[in-house]
């Protein structure tokens, strides 16, 4: 069985979509990686302060507290606003991305443009990144011409 080079790393997986939830959840789980999900903002939000994990895999629109009430709470907070966030959502209007970007988050896949295994390269990606420290403390990137 085929296993992430970051295998062992924590992720929190934030998805109002129950099948969408489960495919992810056994893909990143088949890899090796350490998941725990959410079904709305307010769980995430609960768990993220539970146990910080090593990325965050963000919906936008979801119940309660949407993703990015998600990413403004995390980024307020000392404790969570290092961790490296990744939106994954089908919103792809661009005023949406540029607010993700704003708002501290590292990558926005649309998910209806990404399989599970692109968005599984995505991850390692950033986590490579951090590991570099080409993410900063802050959570900002530093400018080197594109984001991914």
């Amino acid at each position: 069985m085929p296993t992430s080079r970051f295998a062992g790393k924590r992720i929190l997986l934030v998805e109002d979509d129950f099948f969408v939830r489960d495919i992810y959840q056994r893909k990143l789980r088949e890899q090796g990686f350490e998941v725990d999900t959410a079904a709305d903002g307010s769980e995430g939000l609960q768990r993220l302060r539970a146990t910080i994990p090593d990325l965050l895999l963000l919906d936008i629109f979801m119940p309660y507290v949407d993703g990015r009430d998600v990413l403004r709470e995390m980024k307020a907070d000392e404790r969570l606003k290092n961790v490296p966030v990744i939106l994954l959502t089908n919103f792809s209007a661009s005023e949406g991305v540029r607010d993700g970007f704003d708002l501290g988050a590292e990558e926005y896949l649309i998910k209806s443009h990404f399989t599970p295994s692109n968005v599984l390269h995505k991850i390692e990606s950033v986590l490579e990144k951090v590991g570099k420290g080409d993410i900063l403390k802050d959570g900002a990137v530093p400018d080197v011409g594109t984001n991914g």
